[in-house]
């Protein structure tokens, strides 16, 4: 159910990304989007087994994780903060821990409690803490550098290694037709995406560049007056 709809994803980024300021609306740019969920909900097409309150779970997720994305934009380069990457940590951290809090008192606690004895590995423990805390560090780097949006699209890109390297070293695991033919159409919406993003930074950077070479001349003719 997860990566049936993490399609939405991208999509909820970009929208709450124009309604926080964070983005501009752009009709092309929501097509990229679109193109991008098109094409993991075919890739996930044939996998969907609808359970409705899981549906309600997964959309509730979505939008939490693009809110996610969108506060941590808003801290590290908005609104005058513009944290560094350790100090969001501060922040973040402690409103992870009590967001899952709440919902492990009432659906994991009792079946902890249900159980003789807890078994908690250290090694693992640590091993699993020091993956995340390297998760969150790298996440805000990206997002310090680029933007909510570019993650998420990154993402998708993350999902399509993941699972041609889950295909490639295990054998129970089999793609479709379908399956390669859903991840291709979002792969063309990353290289769309990252096309659109070049052009961007082209425009940006040309008026830059003609005042220099304006300015040039104004130099030269007054080192020759003198």
């Amino acid at each position: 159910m997860d990566s049936q709809m993490s399609f939405a994803v991208p999509v909820a980024v970009f929208v709450l990304g124009v309604a926080a300021g964070l983005e501009l609306m752009s009709c092309r740019m929501l097509l990229i989007m679109s193109v991008i969920s098109f094409g993991v909900l075919v890739a996930s097409y044939g996998e969907i087994n609808i359970s409705w309150i899981g549906v309600v779970y997964q959309m509730g997720g979505v939008v939490g994780e693009a809110l996610r994305l969108i506060f941590m934009e808003i801290l590290v380069k908005r609104k005058g903060l513009k944290l560094n990457p350790i100090s969001i940590m501060y922040y973040v951290s402690p409103c992870s821990a009590l967001c899952l809090l709440i919902p492990w008192i009432f659906l994991e606690k009792p079946k902890m409690e249900a159980r003789e004895s807890w078994n908690f590995p250290p090694v693992i423990l640590v091993l699993n803490s020091l993956c995340t805390f390297a998760l969150n560090l790298s996440v805000f780097l990206v997002i310090t550098h680029t933007s909510a949006l570019t993650i998420r699209v990154a993402g998708v890109v993350k999902d399509w290694v993941v699972v041609l390297l889950s295909a490639l070293l295990f054998a129970d695991v089999k793609l479709t037709v379908i399956n390669l033919f859903g991840y291709g159409i979002a792969i063309a919406g990353v290289v769309a995406y990252n096309n659109h993003k070049l052009k961007k930074e082209a425009s940006r950077g040309s008026p830059n560049d003609s005042d220099q070479l304006e300015s040039i001349p104004m130099v030269t003719s007054s080192s020759s007056n003198k």
